[in-house]
């Protein structure tokens, strides 16, 4: 999936509620419950990649403003 075809993490982190709370509800056939598992940790996956970015921008910040106090 190409950035420019991936949720943000907003929408992500939506979907993936909603496919938790279909999971969780029951009534699907093993193969509709399958595809939402997979559907799931893919999104978790996406929410997770956001998060690490976020991260990774957050240390950065972090970091520039300790060189400036120094």
């Amino acid at each position: 999936m190409s950035t420019d075809d991936r949720p943000s993490y907003e929408q992500a982190r939506t979907e993936l509620v909603e496919t938790v709370r279909l999971l969780e509800a029951g009534g699907t056939s093993l193969e509709e419950s399958l595809a939402l598992w997979e559907r799931g940790e893919e999104l978790a996956g996406i929410c997770q990649t956001w998060l690490a970015g976020a991260r990774e921008r957050l240390d950065a910040v972090l970091a520039d403003r300790e060189d400036d106090e120094e």
